[in-house]
């Protein structure tokens, strides 16, 4: 299935070009519960036959809002092999790992804001994955168990809090407002399959600026999840955020960083296209 939640509030399942309205009104609670997604997958399947076109909204990608809005966000750097090599630094012996809060998520067609005082904005195309159920020191073998879906991630990036500063603040860099575009929807980890290899790239003004793959990861899905699952518990819904591959515009000779007016199109194998513009 894919699953998108609209600017109403209301959730709806995409096939094709409609929207599906759907029963269900919170997506964390619809992820968390196996029954609720079973009814939901028949809503669609009805909805998609000839003779229900009236169950059915034309697809219209403004109706979009970011498909959840997740309890944490984790992010992890230098994650892919090339990304690392254009970054530098030592052979990275366990996942970097750093928090986007909450509040810097922001859906599809969003003319992200960036603060007049920020000079170096910066993107980053991600494979999200969603968790669905709850993980704790759980083994790799049986990670993508826990598994809800997958989603793509701009991990905006203002460099100079990263960089420019006597100790690093990689948070806040990427934790401002807005800076954190999720969509436009979730496609069940049943739909996408395995995540092992999946082409990734970002246009930049209909300009491709990054291309990857996710058979470059350093550290895989179920790694991650183990990982991270070690130390912390992993609820419904929160999202861990693979990593980028190269290309970003701070590590280019020279840099390039996001300007007003810019329009981004990223996109993930098998998931679709995250569109979004820069106010």
């Amino acid at each position: 299935m894919r699953l998108a939640t609209l600017k109403d509030g209301r959730l709806a399942g995409v096939i094709e070009d409609a929207l599906v309205p759907l029963a269900a009104r919170k997506m964390i609670a619809l992820l968390g519960d196996e029954a609720a997604m079973t009814d939901a997958s028949r809503q669609i399947a009805f909805a998609a036959r000839p003779e229900n076109a009236s169950l059915r909204l034309p697809f219209d990608e403004a109706l979009l809002d970011a498909p959840l809005r997740p309890g944490k966000i984790i992010g992890v750097g230098r994650n892919y092999g090339a990304h690392a090599a254009e970054v530098g630094g030592p052979k990275l012996e366990a996942p970097r790992l750093f928090l986007k809060p909450t509040s810097s998520v922001c859906g599809p067609g969003t003319s992200v804001h960036i603060p007049r005082a920020v000079t170096k904005p910066d993107w980053e195309v991600e494979l999200a994955v969603v968790i669905g159920a709850p993980a704790y020191e759980v083994e790799e073998r049986r990670a993508l168990d826990h598994v809800a879906g997958y989603t793509i991630l701009n991990d905006i990036s203002a460099r100079e809090f990263q960089f420019d500063q006597p100790l690093p603040m990689t948070s806040f860099a990427k934790g401002l407002a807005q800076f954190c575009p999720i969509g436009p929807w979730i496609v069940t980890a049943d739909e996408l399959g395995e995540p092992w290899a999946l082409d990734i790239a970002c246009m930049l003004n209909g300009e491709e600026v990054q291309h990857g793959n996710t058979r470059d990861l350093i550290f895989s899905v179920p790694a991650l999840i183990a990982y991270v699952s070690r130390f912390m518990r992993l609820e419904t819904g929160d999202v861990i955020a693979t990593g980028t591959p190269s290309g970003s515009g701070h590590f280019r000779k020279p840099p390039r960083y996001l300007q007003g007016g810019d329009r981004l199109e990223l996109t993930v194998e098998r998931i679709g296209a995250l569109r979004h513009g820069i106010a």
